[in-house]
């Protein structure tokens, strides 16, 4: 014979009042504004909450009652991994979740697959604000974030005009950079940057693509560069720049060895991140070639891996970058036009460029 089973009824918030002999609000108050009760009254209520097995109050009921997710969302159109995997990434979330900490909110990471267009996930997100972290300006999911009735803050890329962005000048950075290895003599130099567009492009580039690249940092970057050797008389449209659309150590491998079959004899080699730097420094080595004696390589970013191999790069405040787009974010302070924060970088000359082998460098390009 069956025996019936008396299943105890979860408690309530109601109940757990009840209980106590106090209103729900005086229940609420203990998990959600502690310093509105003495620290023994809040103590019996939790007590009495783990031993009726009371949960707390619903976080889905709250967040509808108050409007209020209680969390900033991260969209970044790469793969989840990207975030933990990329060290400016690593840096750019440490800096913005210190903000979200300063600001008691949390942080919801809303990865986008590059190659896909199905924005779901930016519709479901439940948050109250979003922070853009580097995405072409044809992107669905920022269109899709734009169309969402809360504020937004870019960083780096797309700048829009229209809302709040946090960056650097990436022109002028690059063409400082640009500036100290003309100042060494190099003419003959070729360059591998970072994914320009969309579509998937592993391959030279073609000054019309550099130009209408959707990327805008990598937009600006190139073109710091190409006013920089201009100037020096080199003609941009004949230096070898090849594209690499995922960003590691291995694409930056494989786009120096391009550029290197393309012309051997090239002194400087240019890289757009100190990621792909990295990797150039690597297929160098491969080929015999000692850096900086034979071949100078330069990066961007100021990554510690790059710190500690000496490379010649633009070091950029990349933890400042993501406490700042916070900090814009969650200021709760009216505002009537959009807002711009331009931090400060900074050419570190390290252990990787030198003037060019044979001390004087053949004047190539130009008159």
């Amino acid at each position: 014979m069956a025996r019936s089973m008396h299943v105890r009824r979860p408690a309530t918030l109601a109940s757990l009042a009840a209980e106590l002999g106090v209103s729900r609000t005086t229940v609420s108050n203990a998990y959600n504004r502690p310093d509105q009760l003495s620290p023994e009254l809040r103590r019996r209520v939790l007590d009495t909450a783990r031993r009726l097995g009371y949960p707390g109050p619903d976080p889905v009921a709250r967040s509808l009652r108050t409007r209020k997710a209680g969390a900033v969302g991260l969209l970044l159109t790469e793969n989840l991994s990207y975030a933990f995997r990329d060290p400016a990434a690593i840096g750019f979330l440490e800096g913005l979740a210190l903000a979200c900490e300063d600001a008691g909110t949390g942080l919801l990471l809303v990865p986008a697959n590059p190659e896909r267009e199905d924005v779901a996930s930016v519709h479901r997100a439940g948050v109250d604000g979003f922070v853009v972290y580097s995405v072409p300006d044809d992107d669905p999911h920022l269109a899709a974030v734009l169309e969402r009735p809360v504020p937004t803050v870019v960083c780096d890329q797309p700048d829009l005009g229209t809302v709040d962005r946090v960056g650097i000048d990436d022109r002028g950075a690059m063409y400082e950079l640009a500036q100290h290895l003309i100042g060494l003599g190099h003419r003959r130099i070729g360059v591998v940057c970072m994914r320009l567009a969309r579509d998937r492009n592993d391959g030279f580039v073609t000054p019309d693509r550099q130009h209408a690249a959707h990327f805008h940092v990598q937009r600006n970057r190139l073109s710091g560069l190409a006013e920089a050797f201009s100037e020096a008389g080199v003609d941009w449209s004949q230096v070898p720049v090849v594209e690499r659309f995922d960003h590691n150590t291995a694409s930056g491998a494989s786009g120096a060895a391009q550029v290197l079959d393309r012309d051997p004899q090239i002194t400087a080699l240019i890289c757009t991140s100190d990621v792909l730097a990295l990797g150039a420094m690597t297929e160098a080595a491969r080929r015999g070639l000692r850096v900086p004696h034979d071949i100078s390589v330069t990066g961007f970013d100021g990554i510690r891996a790059g710190e500690e191999a000496g490379l010649t790069t633009v070091r950029q405040p990349v933890l400042e970058k993501g406490r700042a787009a916070g900090k814009l974010l969650l200021d709760a302070n009216e505002r009537s036009r959009p807002r711009s924060v331009n931090l400060a970088t900074e050419l570190i000359i390290g252990k990787t460029s030198a003037g060019p082998r044979g001390g004087a460098e053949e004047r190539w390009f130009g008159p």
